[in-house]
């Protein structure tokens, strides 16, 4: 299965080994979109607003593009800053491209309790609970 793994960037540090392990399972692991320049986007802050907003719009459109090449995402959704199982805004719309063009949805973690958690659940994900095991 070719599987893009998704996460808010503060994540990343918990990418690698999780993709080794699907790898070694057979599957191909894509990266996000700014894993190899994680400071990208605050890079495009410092250059203002309007850069901002066009860098937003680059990294949505390829992650529209990237996903319709993919048979699943899986979401990483660990705590950060005291929010149980965090899915952030762009984490959100990827979820939301990936249930709009009918691939698999697979969290990490549990559905974190919040406004949208109807939202995400309505996109049906299976939650696998750190069993990667469970991704087929």
């Amino acid at each position: 299965m070719k599987i893009l793994i998704i996460s808010s960037k503060a994540f990343y540090k918990n990418i690698q080994p999780i993709k080794e392990k699907l790898e070694k399972m057979g599957h191909i692991a894509e990266l996000p979109n700014s894993y190899y320049e994680p400071d990208a986007e605050k890079k495009s802050w410092e250059l203002g607003r309007k850069e901002h907003a066009e860098f937003k719009e680059r990294m949505f459109r390829m992650s529209e593009q990237r996903i319709a090449t993919m048979d699943a995402v899986l979401t990483l959704n660990f705590d950060k800053s005291g929010k149980k199982n965090y899915i952030g805004g762009s984490t959100f719309i990827d979820i939301y491209e990936a249930f709009m063009k009918n691939k698999k949805i697979y969290l990490y973690n549990p559905i974190p309790e919040g406004m949208l958690y109807d939202e995400i659940a309505g996109f049906s994900p299976i939650v696998i609970e750190g069993d990667l095991n469970l991704i087929k």
